[in-house]
């Protein structure tokens, strides 16, 4: 998903003019392979995955959405609780502020060799869930049941325990569509199995489907769909949408019982949702239901049986829906991270950021760009930026650049496979390695090892390269969230990274010395790269309302967290503070969205910038 600014390792042919200065439009959207098997109406599916996105009941607790860490030009800008290491610097439910970054701080900020002033090694990443224990869901209610877990001293003070905060920063969803492989370790594979990320080291049987009268296990398999396989790894992910041992099945008996959206409006006028939204609440319209919905968009084969089956879907002998308890699934609630993946992609897919004045001027118009932009897009040409943004997606990890050749380019040490992966020293490879991991089957990450055994250490350190358009309002940067501004990125790039020695750094890495007036024209070519629809959530960026997370309750004095107290089983909870990111429809907002430094600095919260996070939300 396409971010933060990554990473250089792959040694690809350097990419003229022809290959990236282009406009997005003239890019096909990848499209899956063998689809119709299991959808039968793709604007059906789209509505379905959208529902899905942004409604809040998805969560273990009923209040956290896919679009909780996504709402902001796809991604996240909050400032609060939002370290997943901290410090005495950065401590636990930390509220950041400009002059604490970057986090590496150089006595010459054009040097990388120059003194350390400050080295914070603390990660910005999203907000998710307290750690909880799952117990059961309890159908009709969006809440699951369950119980705070109290082992978590990284998330604790005092006994009392905060949100736990990903371990990485949020990439946006917004042209995450022509990524092959998605999050930054690329372990969203392009092959989609079901249910999980991993592709095809996941050899399990992961839907059930109605073959000659009869209800059978299947194995799913769709290429082109990395946006299905990201899809299916958060929802019951323990930190970020889940409490501890929820499963797939489980989840979709929770949202087949639930009303899509309840918890938030819909706006008349929304691009997608708009004709099915309640006009007199919130929600869509009662006809409405996860039920209907499924069944306009996928195959009848895939939901039509009332046979029950276990939670490893074995059939019950005997036993027909109604289920009897929350143990017993039917073919739709068992079949439901196939519904998830295949929807979300699909919405996602629509999520084409292709008309900022970058297109326009690639399409022709020369006045789009003003003479310091045409400066600063001569700048990131001449200095290598290209190696890795390239192609008019700016990612060398796009389908378009491993179909222009980057899988058999001029690679080191026979690491074609893993196109547009690279390392820039952002931080050092023992705090993160990237691709050089496993995934959770036991399966290398990296295309390269698992092909061909190549030594894992040629790729540690190393994470996907994320597309730049909108780059302007998605800080703060990087894997590890470490640059609050682009001026900061610029400054990055310019001394050749903060940690370069361990090694593993891309042929476009190099101290570029740029001058003061070089570094503000590449920042304002990098700001030519926002769409106003993004930038003023026009469709197809219009949404529901949301409420996320900003923090949790301090007792002041004498500074300690506020017990939430409402509830006796999570007693160890701190209480959340809550902002509300208002539903638009589709002609958008009529201010922009804010950047992460306004939001730093305090700037938009007089109105004059959206999603500013000042504004109240009470959670139905």
């Amino acid at each position: 998903m396409v971010r933060r600014l990554a990473v250089a390792f792959v040694l690809l042919t350097t990419a003229g003019p022809s290959t990236w200065s282009q406009s997005l439009k003239r890019v096909a959207v990848p499209q899956p392979t063998n689809l119709t098997r299991y959808v039968r109406d793709r604007s059906a599916l789209v509505i379905l995955g959208k529902t899905l996105f942004w409604d809040m009941q998805a969560g273990g607790d009923g209040r956290q959405a896919c679009a909780s860490c996504h709402f902001h030009a796809g991604a996240d800008h909050r400032a609060q609780n939002q370290l997943s290491k901290t410090s005495d610097a950065l401590p636990l439910n930390h509220l950041l502020t400009l002059d604490e970054f970057p986090f590496h701080v150089l006595a010459n900020a054009a040097d990388n060799r120059s003194a350390v002033l400050r080295d914070t090694p603390a990660i910005a990443g999203s907000g998710g869930l307290f750690r909880r224990i799952f117990v059961d869901i309890v159908p009709g209610n969006a809440a699951d049941s369950g119980f705070d877990a109290g082992d978590i001293p990284a998330f604790s003070l005092d006994g009392v325990n905060v949100r736990q905060v990903g371990t990485r920063n949020t990439p946006s969803v917004i042209n995450a569509v022509f990524n092959f492989r998605n999050f930054w370790d690329g372990r969203a594979s392009n092959i989609f199995t079901g249910m999980t990320p991993f592709g095809d080291s996941d050899t399990a049987m992961n839907a059930l489907v109605v073959s000659d009268g009869s209800l059978a296990p299947e194995k799913v398999r769709i290429d082109n769909s990395s946006l299905a396989s990201q899809a299916v790894g958060p929802p019951n992910n323990n930190l970020e949408m889940s409490y501890d041992g929820r499963t797939w099945p489980k989840l979709g008996k929770k949202m087949l019982s639930l009303s899509p959206l309840a918890k938030q409006r819909v706006a008349p006028d929304d691009s997608v949702l708009g004709p099915l939204a309640n006009q007199a609440g919130r929600g869509l319209a009662p006809r409405n239901t996860y039920q209907s919905l499924i069944q306009a968009a996928f195959q009848p084969e895939y939901w039509n049986s009332d046979q029950l089956v276990d939670a490893a879907g074995a059939i019950l002998a005997g036993r027909k829906a109604p289920a009897a308890g929350t143990n017993e699934f039917t073919q739709a609630e068992f079949n439901f991270a196939v519904f998830w993946g295949l929807a979300i992609q699909a919405y996602e897919a629509t999520l084409v950021s292709d008309d900022a004045r970058f297109d326009q001027f690639s399409d022709g118009n020369p006045q789009a760009l003003t003479d310091l932009e045409q400066r600063g897009l001569n700048l990131f040409r001449r200095n290598d930026c290209t190696d890795c943004h390239t192609g008019a997606e700016f990612t060398a990890a796009s389908f378009a650049s491993i179909a222009r050749g980057g899988a058999v380019g001029r690679v080191r040490n026979g690491v074609g496979p893993d196109t547009g992966f690279f390392r820039t020293g952002v931080r050092p490879i023992a705090e993160d390695v990237g691709l050089g991991a496993d995934n959770d089957l036991g399966a290398p990450m990296s295309l390269a090892v698992a092909q061909s055994s190549a030594p894992r250490q040629i790729v540690n350190g190393i994470f996907k390269t994320p597309g730049l358009r909108n780059v302007e309002f998605t800080g703060p940067f990087f894997h590890n969230g470490g640059q609050a501004t682009l001026e900061h990125v610029v400054d990055f790039y310019s001394r050749a990274g903060d940690f370069p020695g361990d090694g593993n750094i891309g042929r476009g890495v190099r101290r570029f010395n740029l001058s003061p007036d070089d570094r503000a024209a590449l920042v304002a070519f990098l700001k030519s790269l926002s769409d106003d629809r993004v930038r003023f959530e026009r469709a197809p960026f219009d949404h529901p309302e949301l409420c996320v997370p900003i923090g949790q309750e301090m007792i002041r004095p004498p500074g300690a967290l506020r017990p939430d107290g409402s509830d006796p089983r999570y007693s160890l909870s701190a209480a959340d503070k809550w902002a509300l990111i208002p539903g638009v429809g589709s002609g958008g907002n009529p201010v922009p969205l804010q950047t992460f430094e306004e939001l730093l600095l305090g700037i938009g919260a007089d109105g004059s910038r959206a999603h500013s996070l000042t504004d109240a939300c009470a959670i139905p």
